[in-house]
């Protein structure tokens, strides 16, 4: 029978020994009285099982609970129903590790290899970017950065997750600004060796509408989605991840981890919800605040979600105060194999949005003590200058 082991971590002078067997009894098939004593052996293969209970040197304890697979056959939701519903209730526990058999989930579909192989960039890092401001923007704002920024050799860019689907700039107005825009740049792109620049729109609204919009986008020619998959759901996640209507990469935003994760004696490690659950529903990249950016992440923790989600070929995409100052470090942990995600490092750039890409470039050839690759193309003038000295 496959399993699913968790990992409990109780806090010090909690007995964690009964705290495990409470959930392995309680989460699962419960107790019974002697009318079902004639069915006790098909009630009794729901019942989960202690497999170790260790007490730790600063008195916190960990406990593993084997669960049968067999119970959540629907997906992540069921899942975290049945490893942390109710008990979650009862008192101090945190899910530090979780063990899935493997091939249970939904694969991602592009991953790694897929989006490298979409934008054509195989060699470095890719470059993304965010659209600032946040909102107040009109969809003819979307097309005037995404044109600057393209053109100066951005790989990626999103919208922020903060973004809804407003009427006055709604996710089809956004892409169908966009679009022509988009065709301009790949023409650009291609020139170069390259392929496409992706957009992920954002996806807001209820679940039945949100697949929904999640269709309509990719009919009229999106290229990439984002999706706050805390607030939304990893059941939603698992829609559009196994939707044939929706095959186009999914990026997934951390928003309202912190609820979720933010306690040391509550909640699920970022590395569960970020790494193994987020993987495990379909994502192909995952935004990670990075331990030295603007958020409060610690390097461990980063770590963690960056080895899970290598492990299942998705890209992780280290967030949160990035910007071309920082790309040694960012390099020094993830090597090539990462997207860097910045938004006020791009833009705002004193020099403009072109230049906050182009200083990305420039950080990445010294690092990699190579010329930059898009800064051969620029005619020498001042804005050849300005990227010299900003990624000085």
């Amino acid at each position: 029978m496959p399993w699913i082991d968790i990992t409990y971590r109780f806090p010090a002078g909690v007995d964690g020994s009964h705290e495990a067997h409470v959930i392995a009894v309680g989460q699962t098939a419960g107790t019974w009285g002697p009318e079902w004593e004639n069915r006790s052996g098909q009630i009794k293969s729901h019942l989960a099982q202690v497999q170790d209970v260790v007490r730790q040197p600063d008195g916190t304890s960990l406990g593993v609970v084997r669960f049968p697979l067999s119970n959540c056959p629907e997906g992540i939701g069921s899942l975290l129903t049945m490893v942390y519903g109710k008990y979650s209730l009862s008192g101090p526990a945190r899910i530090v590790k979780m063990v899935l058999p493997g091939g249970w989930g939904i694969p991602s579909r592009f991953g790694i290899e897929g989006i490298r192989r979409l934008t054509g960039v195989e060699d470095r890092p890719l470059f993304m970017g965010i659209f600032k401001p946040s909102l107040g923007l009109s969809p003819s704002d979307h097309s005037r950065i995404l044109e600057e920024a393209g053109m100066a050799g951005l790989d990626i860019i999103k919208d922020d997750e903060i973004l809804p689907d407003l009427p006055e700039c709604s996710a089809l107005e956004r892409l169908r600004a966009c679009r022509p825009v988009l065709e301009k740049i790949l023409k650009f792109r291609k020139s170069r060796g390259l392929r496409e620049m992706l957009y992920a729109i954002n996806l807001s609204g209820r679940a039945d509408t949100l697949l929904e919009l999640a269709r309509r986008l990719v009919a009229e020619g999106a290229n990439a989605l984002l999706l706050n998959v805390l607030p939304y759901g990893f059941p939603v996640l698992e829609a559009l991840a196994s939707d044939p209507l929706v095959q186009v990469p999914l990026f997934v935003h951390p928003a309202f981890s912190g609820a979720i994760s933010g306690s040391r004696d509550w909640g699920l490690d970022h590395s569960v919800t970020l790494g193994t659950l987020a993987s495990a529903a379909g994502a192909d990249a995952v935004l990670i605040p990075t331990h030295y950016g603007s958020l409060p992440f610690s390097q461990e923790e980063e770590g963690k979600v960056r080895d899970i989600l290598w492990q299942k070929g998705v890209f992780p995409v280290p967030s949160a105060g990035v910007h071309p100052g920082v790309l040694p470090r960012v390099m020094g942990d993830y090597g090539k194999q990462a997207i860097l995600n910045a938004g006020t490092g791009i833009m705002d750039h004193p020099g403009g949005v072109a230049q906050g890409v182009q200083a990305f470039y420039e950080a990445l050839a010294r690092h990699m003590n190579q010329q930059s690759f898009f800064l051969e193309d620029l005619p020498e003038g001042p804005l050849r200058k300005a990227v010299r000295k900003w990624g000085a």
